[in-house]
């Protein structure tokens, strides 16, 4: 089995992939701040804490022991530093102290690579959609290509901002969900018109900050219920816009979601609707693995092990910038 571990951001998580590709749900712990944003030293510290907790436990669930591991997998990239620091370094030691290789991978191309193992697509586009990113991607050549991205902040950023500023707890994203089902089970005739918010579409590119302060504006004046519902038909929309954009340009019929925002229903029924529309499917694998995961981790690693792609100690330093397209794809 491979033994991957998670750690760019609010979630420590550790999953295995076994050689053969079948993949383990991941055990994870979640930090939660008590009021503000994410600081990302108090997050490190969380995953310091409950680093060793995790790996017992991902071990026993799965009923395995170190000899079981041909290799450890970690997030080297992209993510907050301090976070990122804290998997890399759990990772040297348990690949030190069980004789096993070392990878580092990049946490964007994980999200693709386990969508595609949990959803049998073959080559798709990606519509990554998380707290920190917000990305179209597509294979070409020996790269993930970054077709279109967020100008300013990701989409889950975006709807845990809104979400703070009304008092709801991180995060936000399911509760924006809930209430927006709320208004439309009581408002079968929802128009657009109602509330209007800006639609923040550039070219192959997103801007959500915008979007973010109108929303916040119109919970003046309108039920909050209401303005989740027109935050989410707007942001969601501008995402699926660009990704039938993407879809046309490249001539590939598959699209995948990923990301924490993928959990999100709406979503995943817009994106439905537009593959059907255009002769194509829709991908979503399981929320557990839409979500940062070990496991996702594992099966990228999983696939760079059985190229030949191995991190080396002086190589494994922790890249917070990593894009996407630095990555090269030495596998299928």
């Amino acid at each position: 089995m491979i033994l991957g571990i998670e750690s760019t951001a609010h979630t420590l998580s550790f999953g295995v992939v076994e050689n053969d590709g079948r993949a383990k749900p991941s055990v994870s712990n979640l930090f939660r701040p008590e009021e503000g944003g994410i600081h990302p030293r108090e997050a490190a510290d969380h995953h310091s804490n409950v680093a060793g907790e995790l790996l017992s436990e991902v071990m026993v669930k799965n009923s395995i022991s170190k000899s079981d591991i041909t290799a450890i997998a970690f997030s080297q990239g992209p993510g907050l530093g301090p976070c990122l620091r804290v998997g890399a370094s759990v990772a040297r030691a348990l690949a030190n102290s069980w004789e096993v290789p070392l990878i580092g991978v990049n946490h964007c191309v994980a999200h693709i690579e386990i969508g595609r193992n949990q959803t049998g697509c073959e080559d798709p586009v990606l519509l990554y959609v998380s707290g920190g990113n917000t990305q179209v991607i597509a294979r070409r050549g020996n790269k993930y290509r970054v077709l279109g991205e967020t100008l300013d902040i990701g989409i889950g950023n975006m709807l845990d901002k809104f979400a703070r500023s009304q008092g709801i707890p991180f995060p936000g994203g399911p509760e924006i969900e809930r209430l927006a089902g709320n208004w439309l089970s009581r408002n079968t005739e929802c128009s657009l018109e109602s509330i209007l918010l800006p639609y923040g579409v550039q070219g192959m590119d997103l801007g959500f900050s915008g979007i973010l302060t109108a929303a916040i504006k119109k919970t003046s004046t309108h039920e909050l219920s209401e303005v989740c519902w027109s935050l989410q038909e707007h942001s969601f929309a501008a995402c699926i816009e660009v990704a039938e954009r993407a879809m046309a340009h490249t001539g590939k019929s598959e699209l995948l979601l990923g990301g924490g925002v993928a959990c999100n229903e709406r979503l995943r029924e817009m994106a439905s609707i537009m593959c059907q529309e255009r002769g194509g499917e829709s991908y979503s694998p399981n929320k557990g693995y839409c979500v940062d995961n070990g496991t996702m981790i594992a099966e990228l690693g999983r696939k760079m092990l059985e190229s030949g792609s191995l991190t080396t100690l002086q190589d494994s330093a922790v890249s917070p910038g990593l894009r996407t397209d630095q990555t090269i794809v030495t596998w299928h």
